[in-house]
């Protein structure tokens, strides 16, 4: 991904936040897709996910690995991290050399296993297969110090946006079979899940955990952590009362409880929680044929959601070049940059009926999985990236 990083001080007002974005944005007049950080922002999230959560979050990198995001999570007290590859493993060590570490993908190269342990410090690893236990003992030489993870598959979630168990996790025999192979080389054992991102009802984690506890009696092994996964939802354009943190946390602990599960260790992996509302992306409108406008981003850059996710719209605004937005609006669809016809984004999306070339449109939510995907198909992967401190503190 090609960024160009400013610090956006300097364009600090005494407006409102609403009239200060629109304000920057008048004043810079991008003519490429810019993004804008808001770390105080990211900072809050994290701090009101630590209060809320009673046990451990590893914020999963791969929602957005900007070193700004990551820094202000740092700041708002998140001091391990949910790591999928050597790449990010080498990310955060080198803004955070003490941060603790577990390789949460489930299939690692051995090349990776070996340097993530002799070289960067990481016992914390993941596995849904015996072929990957074997893998991770011989990469490590039989190490005596290893954390390891059985993760489990979970039953279909039909309130994921994106159901995580149709590609990782361990069914039931296979999981319970994996701990029981895991327990005489792990100093400590756990077992986690992913219940799907955006997932709206609180009550598939207690599900999921009474789904582990079934699993840890038939093994009949001593389990020391459980780690529930990501999927807590942020609202989008549309989007029914999402219940808050506090409602998922409720919800976990009677769980725990009601499982006798209370004296685990807890995990977590929230990411889109944390980052998404902790940025805008700000796209220009190149062309408009009728109700379909041709925009400067798209599904091969940093709204590969809007086009994914059927019924599922980020929050928008207009910006007008050289005039007020004054009159009625309407709906439209977004194509994207690219000469690929996947490269379109259907909505509806409810904009200005006035709305045309020159005029940005603005995506909130942006700060999860926006940045990360962003591909060089076409040429098109440039986006400049501004960060707006709001506050010293």
């Amino acid at each position: 991904m090609s960024t160009n990083v400013r610090q956006g001080n300097a364009l600090q007002s005494q407006s409102t936040q609403t009239d200060q974005f629109q304000n920057i944005v008048l004043k810079m007049r991008p003519s490429k897709p810019l993004y804008v950080l808001f770390p105080e922002i990211i900072k809050q999230n994290a701090r009101s996910f630590i209060a809320a959560f009673p046990g451990k979050p590893l914020y999963a990198v791969k929602t957005n690995p900007d070193p700004v995001v990551i820094k202000a999570l740092i700041k708002g007290g998140i001091k391990a991290f949910d790591v999928a590859s050597l790449a990010e493993i080498r990310l955060v060590k080198g803004i955070f050399p003490k941060a603790e570490l577990h390789f949460m993908h489930t299939v690692k190269a051995p090349e990776d296993i070996r340097a993530a342990y002799f070289d960067y410090g990481v016992r914390n690893f993941v596995l849904d297969h015996e072929e990957e236990l074997f893998k991770i003992m011989r990469e490590t030489e039989l190490a005596q110090d290893l954390n390891l993870t059985v993760r489990v598959a979970l039953p279909k979630n039909d309130k994921a946006l994106i159901d995580f168990s149709s590609k990782f996790g361990a069914h039931m025999e296979q999981a319970i079979d994996l701990l029981k192979k895991c327990r005489p080389v792990s100093r400590s054992l756990g077992i986690s899940f992913h219940v799907g991102t955006q997932t709206t009802d609180p009550k598939k984690y207690a599900k999921a955990i009474s789904y582990c506890a079934y699993l840890i009696k038939a093994a009949d092994t001593k389990i020391d952590s459980l780690n529930i996964g990501g999927g807590f939802p942020v609202a989008y354009e549309g989007d029914r009362r999402i219940p808050g943190i506090v409602d998922y946390m409720n919800m976990v602990r009677a769980a725990l409880k009601d499982n006798g599960l209370s004296g685990l260790s807890l995990l977590a992996e929230p990411g889109r929680v944390l980052a998404a509302q902790g940025a805008k992306l700000v796209a220009r409108v190149e062309l408009r044929k009728g109700d379909l406008l041709y925009i400067n981003d798209g599904v091969y850059g940093g709204l590969f959601d809007a086009a994914r996710w059927v019924g599922t719209r980020y929050p928008i605004k207009a910006i007008s070049c050289d005039r007020p937005f004054n009159g009625p609006t309407q709906n439209f669809r977004l194509a994207g940059p690219t000469c690929d016809s996947l490269d379109l984004m259907d909505g509806p999306f409810t904009l200005p009926a006035d709305i045309g070339i020159g005029d940005w449109i603005v995506f909130d939510n942006a700060g999860a999985y926006s940045q990360t995907l962003r591909s060089d198909f076409n040429g098109f992967a440039y986006a400049d990236v501004i960060c707006i401190n709001e506050t010293k503190r």
